[in-house]
């Protein structure tokens, strides 16, 4: 950090509003193009640390998801994403994410790199960025609870082994931070261990030098909450991450998810979401400002060193994503004045 960074910076959580003339006339050429444009919105606002909007996942044939999933498993050796009525039954019986009617891909053999190329498209984004970018990606927890496996026949070991071939795609990235993403954790903490453990083979793999930022919500898909749980049970498992800061939903949760937040450890530096995605209300700049100043309330002065939205902005209006993240940096520069 220099002199001139501001003591809480802000920052988009990954995703943003896909263009509409990238989806309806998609090429190479669109997407390099798009990406310039949500990362030029983003510095026009002032975002001190923006992303490409994740539209390196984008999906001519799938426009409106962001890839979450799919962009990293189905490129994956030992995987397979031709599904057969008895594999989707056997992992619906699993009822491990309730909410997916089918698994994202079968494995049935070692995981591998496959055809996944992290650092082609980090370059992509990073030589259209005009300055320090974010670059997200999936946690190998959430990913491996969206298989079907009957290869390792082991939760567990399906899970290191996906974080492996993760680790493998983030070596050498050449942006300013990656993010690792989890909304699956919150609505289970008793497998805590094994995903801090999962994650930081992941976070231990980004370069030295590089921002370690690791986000967490409770879902978001159609505006809604897919995850049960609180903050409270998984101070833990925050704890045991190998990360500089941490990327958390609170502007959709309880205002006494604040209180178990003062647990996290000191030399984590906590990020706070004060825009709320799955509504349309845009956050005047008073109401963010108010919001960190509530936020330091409980956890102490200094202790928020980041803010910024609960999450991906994928499923609201560019009109309205431009709008929160305008007020997200007019609010932090109303309460550092």
């Amino acid at each position: 950090m220099s002199d001139s960074t501001p003591a809480i910076r802000t920052t988009t959580v990954g995703s943003y509003p896909v263009p509409d003339w990238l989806a309806a006339l998609p090429s190479e050429q669109a997407v390099v193009d798009a990406t310039r444009v949500v990362i030029d919105a983003q510095r026009q606002a002032g975002i001190d640390l923006p992303t490409d909007g994740e539209l390196y996942r984008f999906d001519v044939n799938h426009p409106d998801t962001n890839g979450m999933i799919d962009y990293f498993v189905r490129p994956m050796s030992g995987c397979r994403a031709d599904l057969g009525r008895s594999e989707i039954e056997a992992y619906r019986r699993k009822q491990s994410m309730a909410f997916r009617a089918k698994p994202a891909a079968v494995v049935e053999g070692p995981l591998g790199e496959g055809a996944l190329d992290l650092l082609s498209d980090c370059q992509r984004a990073t030589g259209v960025a005009n300055g320090p970018l974010k670059f997200t990606v999936t946690s190998p927890y959430m990913l491996s609870r969206t298989l079907h496996d009957t290869h390792y026949n082991d939760f567990a070991q399906l899970t290191l082994a996906v974080a492996r071939v993760i680790a493998d795609q983030v070596r050498g990235l050449p942006c300013a931070c990656v993010q690792v993403d989890e909304a699956n954790i919150p609505g289970n903490p008793d497998d805590g261990p094994l995903a801090a453990q999962a994650m930081n083979i992941v976070l231990d793999a980004i370069d030295d030098g590089t921002e370690r930022a690791v986000h967490f919500c409770f879902g978001n898909y159609g505006g809604q909450t897919i995850q049960t749980g609180e903050w409270s049970k998984l101070i833990d498992f925050l704890n045991a991450l190998h990360c500089d800061h941490l990327v958390l939903e609170l502007a959709h949760r309880p205002a006494d998810d604040l209180n178990a937040l003062k647990d996290i450890k000191p030399e984590i530096a906590v990020g706070i979401g004060v825009v709320d995605i799955k509504v349309n209300h845009v956050e005047t700049p008073d109401e963010i400002a108010r919001s960190i100043e509530a936020a330091e309330r409980v956890l102490g002065a200094g202790r928020v060193r980041w803010v910024h939205p609960d999450c991906g902005f994928w499923m609201l209006k560019r009109s309205v994503a431009d709008r929160k993240i305008a007020s997200l940096v007019q609010g932090r520069d109303r309460f550092l004045a």
